[in-house]
C-alpha cells in the first residue's frame, strides 16, 4: 500500500520536479559558476575560480544603471497601480454579464506577442506617425513632437507590458471585498475618500502589494522595450546584461549581475511572503 502511495506521488509530482531541475535549478547553478569563473582572451570562459566577474559587474557605472533601472522599475509600479486601480474596480464591480467580457478584453494582450504590440507603439508615436500626423493636421503642433526614443516612452512601454499583471491581483481582492463594511462606514458619516482610505483600501492591500511585486520584479529584466521604445538611448540593467553576453563577451560579469538580479528577486518575494501574507491574514 505505501509502494502505491510513493509511485502515485512520484507520478502526480516527479513532472512538476523534473522541470524544475531541468529548467530553474541547473540554469540557475550553471549562472553562479559562470559567475565564479573568468573571462579568456577571446571572449570564451576561463574555469578558474575568480570573483572578477563581481568586481567587473559592480563598476560605478553598472551602479548607476541599476538605480536607474530601480527608479524606472518603481515609477512603472506607481504609474501601474495608478492607472490599474480603478480600472479593476471598474471590473470587479461591472454588471455580471459585461464582467467576462471585460476580464477578456484585459487577456487578449497576452495573444499577441509583446515586442509585436511595442512595434506598434512605435508606429504610432515617430516623428512621421499617427500622433505627430493628427495633431499637425487639426493644426496643434507647427513640428512633429520627439515622442519615441525617450524615458516617457520607454515607461509607457513598460506600463503597457506590465499592467495586466498589476490589474488582476487588484482584481480578486476587490471581488473579496465585504461592502457592508464599506455601507456601515457611509452611515457612520465617512466621507468618499475617507471610506476608501480606511475601509476599502486596507481590504484590498493583498492585491496592491502582490500586483506591485509582479509588476516590479519583471520590470527589472525586460531590456527589450527599452531597445524599442528608447531606440537603445537609455541602458538599464536588462541591456547591460544582455551586452555582457552578446556584445562585451564578458559572460562572468554578465552572470554576476544576473546573480545579484535574482537575489533582488528573493528580497522581493521575501518581503511579499512576510508583509503582503500578513495583509492577507488581516483582510
Amino acid at each position: 500500500m505505501k509502494k502505491r502511495r510513493f509511485f502515485s506521488a512520484g507520478a502526480t509530482i516527479g513532472p512538476t520536479v523534473l522541470w524544475l531541475v531541468l529548467f530553474v535549478v541547473i540554469p540557475l547553478i550553471y549562472v553562479i559558476v559562470i559567475s565564479l569563473m573568468e573571462k579568456s582572451t577571446y571572449g570564451n570562459v576561463k574555469y578558474n575560480l575568480s570573483g572578477k566577474g563581481y568586481v567587473d559587474a559592480t563598476t560605478w557605472n553598472n551602479l548607476k544603471v541599476f538605480g536607474a533601472s530601480l527608479w524606472l522599475s518603481t515609477k512603472t509600479t506607481v504609474v501601474c497601480l495608478a492607472v490599474g486601480y480603478p480600472f479593476a474596480w471598474v471590473i470587479a464591480r461591472a454588471n455580471p454579464r459585461l464582467k467576462p467580457f471585460l476580464v477578456l478584453l484585459l487577456m487578449v494582450p497576452f495573444w499577441v506577442n509583446s515586442i509585436i504590440r511595442l512595434y506598434g507603439w512605435n508606429i504610432l508615436l515617430r516623428d512621421q506617425g499617427v500622433f505627430n500626423r493628427l495633431l499637425m493636421g487639426v493644426g496643434l503642433i507647427q513640428k512633429p513632437l520627439v515622442m519615441m526614443e525617450t524615458k516617457g516612452a520607454v515607461l509607457l512601454g513598460m506600463v503597457y507590458d506590465l499592467l495586466p499583471f498589476t490589474v488582476l491581483p487588484i482584481y480578486t481582492s476587490v471581488e473579496k471585498l465585504d461592502h457592508s463594511l464599506v455601507e456601515a462606514a457611509r452611515d457612520l458619516g465617512a466621507t468618499g475618500p475617507r471610506a476608501f482610505r480606511r475601509v476599502i483600501l486596507p481590504q484590498t492591500m493583498p492585491g496592491v502589494f502582490a500586483g506591485s511585486v509582479q509588476t516590479f520584479i519583471p520590470s527589472l529584466g525586460l531590456f527589450y522595450i527599452a531597445d524599442i521604445m528608447g531606440g537603445g538611448t537609455y541602458s538599464y540593467i536588462g541591456n547591460v546584461i544582455h551586452n555582457q553576453f552578446l556584445g562585451a563577451r564578458n559572460w562572468p560579469a554578465g552572470a554576476a549581475l544576473s546573480v545579484m538580479l535574482i537575489l533582488l528577486t528573493l528580497v522581493m518575494m521575501r518581503l511579499y511572503t512576510k508583509a503582503g501574507g500578513n495583509l492577507e491574514d488581516m483582510a
